[in-house]
């Protein structure tokens, strides 16, 4: 069976994973005859966010103890994470994915990368092992592959601009579908950046793990 490394950035789309996206991946890698295992950095949120009304908490919480909330606590630190051991990685979205494991969302393409998640994900794309990126995450894809590497975060603008500005080359995508960079092996989706239902968000991450998995 073929084995997927999923990285969370923590529990809750304004702070941490979007667990619809998680929650959608995971169930895709099983249902296209794969499984996983989840990873996560071993550092505190940037910000700790009320769901209910949007504003700041005054308090501390780790990102890989809230992303077991989401894992069911089949999680590991993400430093333990080698690519020889799995055959494709995933990296659900959520804000956690630019505060936590990336600061672009203040910094925008001034962004700097958690050195554990970069040394991951860097260690699949130098393998040749595929990747897949969703929602907010695909971000992170031109920090770790060559200058042009094509993806998508769907077609809002500023962000766009933002993959550009990191060394990527954007392709407007609709929800349903995903980008495959063949030279790369490395897959993207825009899920919620798009979506306005679970059932839209479902739909490209599926058909992304579907590929994903093929690819492995």
């Amino acid at each position: 069976m073929k084995k997927v490394a999923v990285i969370l950035s923590g529990c809750g789309v304004y702070d941490g994973s979007e667990i619809h996206e998680a929650v959608l991946t995971l169930q895709a890698i099983e249902r296209h005859g794969a499984s996983w295992h989840c990873f996560a950095p071993n550092v505190e949120q940037r910000q700790v966010i009320n769901h209910i009304n949007g504003e700041l908490m005054s308090e501390s919480r780790n990102v890989l103890v809230e992303s077991a909330r989401i894992a069911r606590g089949h999680i590991s630190d993400v430093v333990e994470l080698s690519a020889q051991d799995y055959d494709a990685i995933a990296l659900p979205g959520g804000f956690g994915m630019a505060k936590n494991i990336t600061d672009f969302a203040t910094q925008g393409a001034n962004c700097q990368l958690n050195d554990d998640v970069a040394t991951a994900c860097r260690d699949f794309a130098t393998t040749g092992k595929p990747a897949g990126y969703i929602c907010i995450s695909p971000h992170i894809i031109p920090m770790i592959y060559p200058h042009g590497v094509e993806g998508t975060i769907g077609n809002d603008t500023d962000t766009a601009a933002g993959f550009t500005a990191l060394g990527g080359q954007h392709i407007d995508c609709p929800v349903e579908d995903y980008v495959l960079d063949q030279t790369n092996n490395v897959l993207s989706t825009p899920a919620y950046m798009l979506a306005s239902s679970v059932s839209e968000a479902a739909t490209g991450i599926d058909r992304l793990v579907k590929k994903l998995v093929e690819l492995a």
